[in-house]
């Protein structure tokens, strides 16, 4: 297995810890500080980190240096990927199970000046969601997400302020065409490319998968935890500011769909490249999270 030299994700150095979290819950700093500097961290960027980590008491630490041992004081699994749920939903997608219903779902909200920490937060819940901005406190998407957005603004006491309604006929002055209309509102070239890089880098992957192995058993690890780190960014990278238009919104053919698939087939790869006489406890949550979100 040869590593990916070029076209590299900035990975921060906080994730790194956390993607090296075993399913023990502990990190082996001796890996942390070998995968970190084949991604080009120095050590002091890693010692810097991991005293943070424990200062805010994320994680406690035995030993010192590329003998310690970090034990997770709490999960931080959700700092690797994004909503499991969102990414099922895009796979479902990608498979068509999950077509468009022709409607429009529409939010507006009118939240005082004195109540800006909680208008600031729906619309960050509106925006994660996908939907994009039509004027002031009016937002549209495509997706079902009405049950979810009435949960948060009822968990912000703002309920009371928020309209919901649904439209089969939304139209941008002359714009009428579906698609027309999702092209104008949401940045698809931005989200093209993106997924155009992860499927890029997951191709590099698979060729890397392809290639001789390693004849040092602990080299190829180190190597598998690298890639495995860098696929885990440019996924998230991707997934994160995709509003998962539904395919008959999009042009097709639509590079994401591509490039979960390649994915996809990288972490199975990256998987069943774990050596076969390692402990159970000592493989990665990194892969658990991974294999929950691939399509069965």
């Amino acid at each position: 297995m040869s590593a990916i030299a070029t076209g590299r994700p900035e990975i921060p150095t906080r994730l790194l810890v956390h993607a090296l979290l075993r399913e023990d819950g502990t990190v082996d700093a001796g890996d942390l500080y070998t995968v970190a500097n084949l991604l080009r961290m120095t050590d002091q960027q890693v010692r810097l980190c991991v005293k943070r980590l424990v200062d805010e008491g994320r994680f406690t630490q035995s030993g010192r240096g590329r003998k310690a041992l970090l034990r997770a004081v709490s999960d931080p699994a959700g700092n690797l990927a994004p909503d499991a749920d969102y990414v099922r939903f895009a796979y479902r997608q990608d498979a068509g199970l999950a077509p468009w219903d022709g409607t429009w779902r529409l939010f507006a909200f009118a939240i005082p000046e004195s109540r800006r920490s909680a208008r600031d937060a729906l619309r960050e819940t509106l925006l994660h969601l996908g939907a994009a901005p039509l004027q002031g406190g009016l937002y549209v998407t495509a997706n079902p997400v009405a049950d979810i957005v009435e949960a948060h603004a009822e968990s912000l006491d703002v309920l009371d302020s928020v309209t919901f309604l649904t439209s089969t006929d939304l139209r941008l002055g002359t714009i009428t065409d579906p698609t027309a209309v999702a092209a104008t509102l949401w940045p698809l070239g931005e989200i093209r490319a993106r997924h155009e890089r992860l499927a890029a880098f997951a191709e590099q992957c698979l060729a890397a998968l392809d290639a001789a192995p390693a004849t040092d058993p602990d080299r190829a690890a180190t190597q598998r935890l690298t890639m495995a780190v860098e696929l885990a960014a440019e996924f998230t990278r991707a997934m994160e500011p995709d509003p998962l238009l539904p395919p008959e919104l999009l042009p097709s053919p639509w590079p994401g769909v591509t490039a979960r698939h390649l994915a996809a087939a990288c972490w199975e790869r990256l998987d069943q490249a774990a050596p076969e006489k390692a402990p159970e406890a000592s493989r990665l949550r990194l892969f658990r999270l991974y294999s929950e979100l691939r399509p069965a």
